[in-house]
């Protein structure tokens, strides 16, 4: 569905494309669009930049079979990760980046009528994100509750083992994204354990700007994201999970994810892509 709804895409805008002549395309979409973008640039000598925001794996590699001229990687390790699957391109490291005005511990937050201390974890509800692994391990805390934000093909599932292991300290539902920084303001940690191989996270840092410490998959890509504002886990040893979040609880992190989620400043992080496009110009 999503390759023919790209394709479907990406030919409505091609004659736009083709008349404007942009210097630099930056497709998003992958596949048809990347192919074709790939192509009209040869075509108009012009430049395309990739960002890797599907992560080492089948739909990047793709990327960067099509040569772009500039990958842009979101972590070192994904850097590391593109020298070795494509020497041929040029890679450069840019994170993604957060909103420090919209994202910030000093707003009203959200009513959410859980007993405290709440746990968040705001995710698409599928299976690369292991949210069921986050409900097992928080029900074994004695008094923490969780609240899961998102929505996805196992809303019913995950609604289900939160109700039946966590009951009135559980809830599950789902916001829209300028409603998303007051619930980071209701919450007393934010976890998210996702697969290794997941390209970012930017929860990660809009939890860290919103001034909350993170529990997150033990990677050197997470652990370059949150340096000293979190703690790492291998979410699948679920006692060592559980506490592992206890121990974030009871740390005081004062100002250190504040100072850790500035690092990912939209005017910083913008300003690394002027200058990698102005150099394709």
């Amino acid at each position: 569905y999503w390759s023919r709804a790209t394709l479907r895409f990406v030919l409505k805008i091609l004659p736009a494309l083709w008349q404007r002549k942009f210097d630099v395309i930056i497709p998003t979409d992958g596949g048809w669009e990347t192919l074709i973008c790939r192509i009209l640039t040869w075509l108009q000598r012009k430049k395309m930049i990739i960002s890797g925001q599907s992560g080492p794996g089948y739909d990047d590699r793709w990327n960067l079979f099509w040569c772009p001229n500039t990958f842009v990687a979101l972590t070192s390790q994904a850097e590391k990760w593109v020298e070795r699957a494509c020497f041929r391109v040029k890679v450069v490291m840019i994170p993604n980046g957060v909103d420090l005005e919209k994202f910030t511990p000093t707003l009203r937050p959200k009513q959410i009528g859980l007993p405290k201390p709440i746990i968040l974890c705001a995710s698409a509800l599928t299976p690369s994100k292991r949210i069921d692994l986050t409900i097992k391990a928080v029900a074994k805390l004695e008094n923490a509750s969780l609240l899961v934000v998102g929505e996805g093909d196992l809303k019913d599932e995950l609604e289900k083992l939160g109700k039946k292991l966590l009951g009135k300290r559980f809830l599950l539902t789902s916001a829209k994204h300028e409603e998303m920084p007051h619930f980071y303001a209701a919450a007393d940690l934010f976890t998210m354990v996702s697969v290794p191989w997941e390209a970012f996270g930017i929860v990660y840092v809009e939890a860290m700007a919103s001034g909350l410490p993170v529990v997150a998959t033990d990677t050197e890509a997470r652990r370059e994201i949150m340096g000293e504002a979190g703690l790492f886990v291998e979410p699948t040893d679920l006692f060592n999970y559980c506490a592992v979040i206890k121990k974030a609880l009871e740390i005081n992190w004062g100002e250190k994810p504040r100072q850790q989620a500035q690092k990912f400043s939209w005017d910083k992080i913008t300003f690394q892509y002027e200058k990698a496009m102005l150099k394709k110009v």
